[in-house]
Parts: structure tokens; C-alpha cells; sequence
């Protein structure tokens, strides 16, 4: 008789719905698992997160996916391992073990992307400004998410949240704009 097989899946995430989506993907292509187990963490600060057993003993599964993430100091992230029992109780041990091992082995075979933490604004300002806003924006390698160009233009955007000193103070310059802090991604 086969033992269980464990397969290990490492996802970049934003959202808890990005993740909800995935994790109903991965029960899809693997209908006839028995566990789909995960772990994930979001934000900058890292304070977002869970972990589902989906079935397995508490403890058992999201738990060491988990300690993995916090190895490996990830964020944004979500680790799934789909198990296929094959026969064999593992035994509390053997299952964190597997777990724990399917989630290192899912993260070291992918690539760690560092990214900087960006703060999310938008910014509203008339269009005579708008020569001194592209500029700024091109200087602070702004990632712009969105704009609006009308007499009164709006630029969504993120930026290094070390140039935020540098930005309030050019909004304060500027009689027309108004910049809303949307947070940090």
C-alpha cells in the first residue's frame, strides 16, 4: 500500500478573497484529496493571518505550514498542501512533520521576492498643477494604480513610505491639492 502523498503549493497574495479563490481552485484540481490545509499571512505588518487543519487533528497541519511562514519572515503568502491519504496513520509527529517539511520544501522552491512597503494615497489637484505632480511622481518612482485628468484630476498611487515626508510637504505647496492616506500595502 502507497503512503500519503503531500503536495506543496506557495501563492503571492494580497487579498483574503485572492486566497478564498485559490484555495476553492486547489479542491477543484484535487477532488479526490482528503485535506487541503493552509497557512497565510498579509500585510506589512504582518498581523493578518490564519490557519485551517481542514480536518486533520488540531494543530496537525496549518499550524507547522505556519511556523514555515514565520521562518522564513514571509508575508503576503500563502502556503497549501493538499494531502492524498495513502493507508498509513502518521500519527500527530508524522503529520506535523509532513507538513511542516511540504511547506519548507513549496517555499524554498519558489523565489522570495523582497518588496518595499508602499503607502497607498491618492491625490487630488487641479489641472494647471498637473507639470509639478508628473514630475514628483517620476522623482519618487511612484507606481500609479489609477487617474482621472478632467479640470479636477485625481492620481491613485503607491510610494516608498520613506518618501512621505517629501510628498505632504509638496501637497501643502500646492493651493489645489488635497492628498487622502489610503494606507500601507
Amino acid at each position: 500500500m502507497l503512503g500519503s502523498r503531500h503536495l506543496g503549493f506557495a501563492y503571492h497574495v494580497r487579498t483574503e478573497s485572492e486566497i478564498k479563490e485559490i484555495i476553492d481552485g486547489l479542491w477543484k484540481e484535487n477532488h479526490n484529496a482528503t485535506h487541503v490545509c493552509y497557512a497565510w499571512r498579509l500585510g506589512w505588518d504582518k498581523q493578518l493571518y490564519r490557519i485551517n487543519d481542514d480536518g486533520e487533528p488540531s494543530g496537525t497541519a496549518g499550524k507547522p505550514i505556519f511556523g514555515q511562514i514565520q521562518s522564513f519572515d514571509l508575508t503576503n503568502v500563502l502556503i497549501a498542501v493538499v494531502r492524498y491519504y495513502g493507508g498509513t496513520k502518521l500519527g500527530t509527529g508524522g503529520l506535523i512533520d509532513a507538513y511542516k517539511t511540504t511547506a519548507r520544501l513549496a517555499i524554498e522552491s519558489g523565489v522570495i521576492v523582497e518588496k518595499p512597503v508602499m503607502d497607498h494615497y491618492t491625490l487630488h489637484f487641479n489641472y494647471g498643477d498637473m507639470p509639478a505632480v508628473m514630475k514628483l511622481l517620476k522623482e519618487l518612482d511612484m507606481e500609479k494604480l489609477n487617474a482621472s485628468f478632467e479640470n479636477d484630476c485625481m492620481i491613485e498611487f503607491l510610494m516608498r513610505m520613506e518618501h512621505q515626508n517629501r510628498l505632504e510637504v509638496f501637497s501643502e505647496e500646492l493651493n489645489s491639492a488635497k492628498l487622502v492616506h489610503l494606507g500601507r500595502a
